[in-house]
């Protein structure tokens, strides 16, 4: 491998939330971090260098989008994605949530009602619940290691009050990789009933063991019409600090809907070294995401068997997509707050408790494995030791 991702970066001292923020999230700031989603691998040495070529250049007034960064987004998109899109289709956005929330804004009224799939991503409440609209819950069903989306509950709980749904895509923190013809599904009942997707794709490129994604928006003509897709290169090559996305809108209604209430808050062109880091990852990026996600494969496989052999009353939930695996610890029969308390105090661990991706993760944790494979077997150690002190094992 050209890079190496068994070096173990101090990150203590640089105002990281992953480590810097234990303290106050555990208690305790010793816990080996597996929570929030950004990688413990060094940022591309690509993007580096194109950041410190930049800042070179000792003025740093407004920018604008960079000649030919669309261009190579376009490129990646169809390379990766198979995906053909058109300059006019991009906007520029201050990161995945915050666009969420625009378009919550931008699309619909208060008390208008967006459906969610829980067990999900936390933030998708935030920027519904924060802004006066109603969820409608249409939980997953997970089956032999899978989520499986609820189109029989779906149907019956769009109502003429129903305006959006948040999609996840690949979800988060399940790790599923949705097929074609689920998505095909949800788009039938969407344009039923005249449903708005906004579609959280960022982790598209973080796909795992042949799994192939399929951007909503691509399916066809009509499905695109009403699809907003959001996007990013932060969790692909670990620059989530520099706050930037974009997205891809062919309804041109539509994307002028979100670019002018962006507008009103003066975020539509982006930041300097967001758009420098995003045209570096892009045009330089494939053989660093390719070998990533090879290690990336390779901790998974190993806490996959470890957990088997070792720790067999804890079940992975397998990721098709993400760096991150879903831990379903039930058969411990632990109540929530004393299995959050137990991992953190007794086997020095923090994870993200499952609880705050709504009332089905209850049971479960999601830990993050994009880190060096030593601190992941340091972590199972001590889990294993705890477990044992506990007579759980």
């Amino acid at each position: 491998m050209k890079y190496n991702f068994d070096e173990i970066v101090d990150r203590k001292g640089t105002s990281s939330m992953k480590y810097d923020y234990r303290k106050k999230l555990f208690g305790k700031s010793d816990v080996i971090p597996f929570w929030v989603a950004d990688m413990d691998f060094k940022t591309p040495d690509f993007i580096i260098r194109a950041l410190k070529t930049r800042l070179e250049h000792e003025l740093i007034g407004y920018t604008r989008i960079p000649d030919g960064l669309k261009e190579v987004i376009i490129e990646w998109l169809l390379y990766y994605h198979q995906w053909e899109v058109h300059p006019e289709w991009i906007t520029i956005n201050p990161g995945v949530v915050p666009t969420l929330a625009f378009c919550v804004l931008a699309y619909t009224h208060p008390g208008d009602q967006i459906i969610v799939q829980p067990p999900i991503y936390f933030p998708f409440y935030y920027v519904i619940e924060n802004n006066g609209r109603k969820i409608i819950h249409n939980p997953l069903h997970l089956n032999d290691g899978r989520y499986y989306m609820d189109f029989k509950d779906l149907r019956r709980k769009i109502n003429s009050r129903t305006r959006m749904i948040l999609l996840c895509n690949p979800h988060n923190p399940g790790g599923t990789v949705w097929k074609k013809e689920e998505l095909i599904q949800l788009a039938e009942i969407c344009e039923k009933h005249n449903i708005l997707i906004v579609s959280d794709e960022i982790h598209s490129d973080l796909i795992l063991y042949d799994h192939k994604h399929i951007p909503m928006a691509s399916l066809d003509q009509n499905t695109a019409n009403r699809t907003i897709t959001c996007l990013s290169s932060s969790k692909t090559f670990n620059t989530a600090g520099l706050a930037l996305s974009y997205t891809v809108i062919s309804n041109p209604d539509l994307r002028s809907g979100l670019f002018n209430r962006l507008n009103d808050f003066h975020l539509s062109y982006g930041n300097t070294v967001g758009l420098v880091a995003l045209d570096a990852a892009y045009r330089h990026g494939k053989t660093w995401l390719r070998e990533m996600l090879q290690y990336l494969q390779g901790n998974i496989d190993w806490l996959d068997n470890y957990l088997k052999t070792e720790l067999p009353v804890i079940k992975m939930i397998k990721p098709e997509g993400t760096y991150m695996v879903w831990l379903d610890f039930r058969e411990l029969n632990i109540p929530q707050k004393e299995l959050k308390h137990f991992l953190v105090h007794q086997a020095g661990i923090g994870m993200s408790d499952g609880i705050l991706f709504g009332p089905e993760g209850e049971g479960f944790q999601r830990m993050n494995l994009a880190c060096p494979r030593s601190l992941i077997i340091q972590g199972m150690t001590q889990l294993k030791k705890a477990l044992k002190s506990e007579k759980k094992l």
